[in-house]
């Protein structure tokens, strides 16, 4: 998920050299540039890749690999990406995305497969569309438990403000009536179990950290790691009430032991496609960052932005002092720090 605050703020997808000044619009995260942030679009990762042709206005699906889509979303600033995964029996949706507009149907365009949904965390962003499936997986955590009860249009309405939107909200939207449904989960899955699509095994890797209820999905056979909001190229934000960085530093190390068994990374924003060598480089940042060895750009509410080649970090002053939140009563990823 991108990140609270106001001005001076860092888009999450946003070149990182450049910081953009923008006015305040009363709600909790930072208008985007939508100049600069439009531009980048279609994002050069993305269209390296297969596109296919939906009956969408809004989601842009791409085949990332042999039965593997992803259904970006670019025209609003999260840039949000979910993907769907076929099996010989069954299918899995990881994440569903902002729930702007209904994703299902799009869905049922590519598989007639029953098809479950699992999240790579349950942030607004991730969960949106969660609500129009039957079956949904998810680890068994107060976190999780308190965020399936939907986000309220209060919470995230600055998600649907003009700024966000690179043409304007979709056709099918009400900005002033946007909110999150709430969802139940049918059935638990912990970490290192295998979830078998009949000829594709994908394992759940609990990563916490960015949130308590954090998740990669590994694909051993064929090399893919879904990396979720633990890395994607641009800005990772990891500064809200619920983030953990001793919990991420160990994320991070252990996902860096898979690297040498890995053809790409699938992250949660922005490119469906990234190295694997990114895992690495993101290890070695957070330990240098919180060595101190790394100067960061201070910005508003106590956020720190330290770049690096590629990617960029966003923590705050009480999180980098040792200071955590419980963790244990939701949280839409729109908190300030803690």
């Amino acid at each position: 998920m991108k990140a609270e605050g106001r001005s001076a703020a860092l888009v999450r997808g946003a070149v990182l050299a450049w910081a953009v000044v923008v006015p305040s619009f009363g709600f909790s995260r930072p208008a985007p540039a939508p100049a600069r942030w439009c531009e980048l679009l279609p994002r050069p990762a993305n269209a390296a890749l297969e596109r296919v042709e939906v009956t969408s206005d809004w989601f842009e699906v791409y085949r990332v690999s042999e039965g593997v889509f992803a259904f970006v979303e670019p025209l609003q600033f999260q840039e949000a990406i979910s993907y769907l995964i076929l099996g010989a029996d069954r299918a899995l949706m990881f994440d569903t995305g902002m729930g702007l507009v209904p994703l299902r149907p799009v869905v049922g365009r590519l598989t007639k497969l029953p098809v479950e949904v699992l999240n790579s965390h349950t942030h607004f962003d991730h969960v949106g569309g969660n609500a129009e499936f039957e079956r949904i997986l998810a680890l068994d955590t107060a976190y999780t438990r308190a965020n399936a009860r939907g986000f309220a249009h209060a919470k995230v309405a600055g998600e649907v403000e003009s700024s966000a939107f690179c043409r304007g909200a979709p056709r099918a939207l009400d900005p002033a009536s946007y909110h999150t449904r709430p969802w139940r989960a049918t059935r638990v899955v912990a970490d290192g179990e295998k979830i078998d699509l009949g000829s594709r095994m994908l394992e759940v890797l609990h990563v916490p950290g960015h949130t308590p209820d954090a998740i990669a999905l590994l694909d051993r056979a064929n090399g893919l790691l879904w990396t979720g909001d633990s890395y994607y190229d641009g800005t990772i934000w990891l500064y809200v009430p619920e983030t953990d960085l001793d919990a991420y530093e160990r994320s991070m190390a252990r996902l860096a032991t898979l690297v040498p068994g890995l053809r790409r990374l699938l992250p949660a924003h922005n490119t469906a496609s990234a190295e694997p060598r990114r895992i690495l480089e993101v290890k070695n940042a957070i330990r240098e960052v919180r060595a101190g060895n790394r100067e960061g750009k201070p910005e508003e509410k106590g956020r720190v932005v330290f770049a690096f080649d590629g990617f960029s970090i966003l923590t705050s002053a009480p999180l980098l002092a040792g200071r955590k939140a419980p963790g244990t009563q939701g949280g839409s990823g729109l908190d300030s720090p803690p």
